[in-house]
């Protein structure tokens, strides 16, 4: 099933309003968040990639790393299958990240192609490729596909958040998340736009980039 695409602003809002209706929780987070981020963005090599970049490195560090794969035009399939293990470890990827962005070099994904396959498939064959896990396919899928009911349930900053608006003793596993998450359908993907922007409130910084 392909969910709801998520286009403008007022998409966000409409997804908002349905969640603060059904759950008052979300109801107090919005009244603390105010309005929630589009986050929409370009499909394709160069945002997945650009993903790939952001696993488990800080925010400023994925920034960083970015801006210097940008400035030495290694943000194509071509250039990133050509380019030499010390080309990219001088943008400031490890040996690991070196791996997953030539693996992702070479898949030869059909990009266009997923606008039209269900969300879970999309998922599916992303995950196909080494380096990418469910975080990374599912954020994908969130913003550059812009499905309004998938949700991250892997991702800290969206547990934490969970654990405090929703009082829990401790940070929510991923399986407990995804359970939780399931009574936000069909808008999951914009209630975890409402945890990240409450986590940043929580923690004056974002959660994600």
């Amino acid at each position: 099933m392909i969910s709801s695409i998520i286009k403008t602003d007022a998409d966000v809002a409409k997804g908002a309003a349905w969640l603060a209706a059904h759950e008052p929780r979300f109801a107090y987070a919005l009244e603390k968040t105010g309005p929630l981020p589009l986050r929409r963005r370009a499909g394709g090599f160069e945002h997945l990639l650009n993903a790939i970049i952001g696993q488990q490195v800080s925010i400023a560090s994925a920034n960083a790393i970015w801006d210097r794969l940008k400035t030495a035009q290694l943000v194509t399939e071509a250039r990133v299958n050509t380019a030499t293990e010390d080309d990219l470890r001088a943008c400031g990827l490890s040996r690991q990240k070196i791996a997953y962005a030539k693996s992702l070099a070479e898949t030869g994904i059909d990009y266009r192609a997923l606008e039209n396959l269900a969300d879970v498939d999309v998922i599916r064959t992303l995950v196909q490729v080494k380096g990418i896990g469910s975080w990374t396919a599912e954020v994908y899928t969130m913003f550059s596909l812009g499905r309004a009911d998938v949700f991250a349930p892997g991702d800290l900053a969206l547990q934490e958040a969970a654990r405090e608006l929703f009082d829990l003793s401790a940070r929510p596993s991923e399986k407990i998340l995804r359970e939780m998450a399931l009574a936000w359908s069909p808008w999951q993907g914009v209630a975890a736009r409402a945890l990240w922007a409450y986590y940043r409130v929580m923690k004056d910084r974002e959660g994600i980039r």
